[in-house]
């Protein structure tokens, strides 16, 4: 199956009942320093949504949760993956993509034959503080020449104005998180992406 170009990231399942409707194919469901008790609910309404919308849910970190109920994809960070039961998320059918950030990151997830490969921060980001600056264009080019037929998202300080750019440097589907949600307007602004990237 072919992934969307656009690729938005949200933390709350109420994101996914405003803009799913709006025509959002791919999505994912990242939640931080919440019990495993909410995580669950938001994970089986997100997945409930998608279903109903034919959209396709990541879930974001929670890889037994996501066995538990019968989610397709998978996202790890690089902490994650040393934590994760990777033949057990494998056995279980579901699809895996995987942050990137430097070589020997790159090296170690093609060796777990990933469904896509993500590679931040394109951009500087607010989101989160990181250790990498801003990867670039040229490195976007670099990977996609590495990882061949494998997806490549481009991640970290994405906006409407930078798809384009991204898109052509070689990334298959371009990720995005506050250009979003701290939109006066968030959904004209999604808008705005599913134009840019169709």
């Amino acid at each position: 199956m072919t992934l969307d170009r656009f690729y938005p990231i949200f933390d709350h399942a109420d994101w996914l009942r405003r803009m799913l409707p709006l025509g959002v194919k791919l999505v994912q469901l990242r939640i931080k320093d919440q019990s495993r008790d909410v995580v669950k609910e938001q994970i089986e309404q997100s997945r409930d949504l998608c279903r109903r919308y034919g959209a396709v849910l990541v879930v974001n970190d929670y890889w037994q949760l996501a066995i538990e109920l019968g989610c397709d994809w998978l996202h790890l960070g690089q902490e994650d993956l040393d934590e994760a039961d990777l033949k057990a998320i494998r056995a279980a059918g579901l699809k895996l993509g995987v942050s990137t950030h430097d070589e020997d990151e790159l090296d170690r997830v093609l060796s777990i034959d990933p469904d896509y490969v993500a590679l931040g921060p394109v951009y500087p980001t607010i989101l989160k503080k990181m250790k990498w600056h801003q990867q670039g264009l040229p490195r976007v080019s670099e990977w996609k020449t590495r990882i061949g037929d494998i997806p490549l998202v481009g991640i970290g300080g994405m906006s409407v104005e930078r798809a384009a750019g991204v898109l052509e440097a070689g990334a298959d589907i371009v990720s995005v998180v506050t250009d979003i949600t701290l939109n006066p307007d968030p959904e004209t602004r999604v808008r705005q992406w599913i134009e840019a990237t169709r």
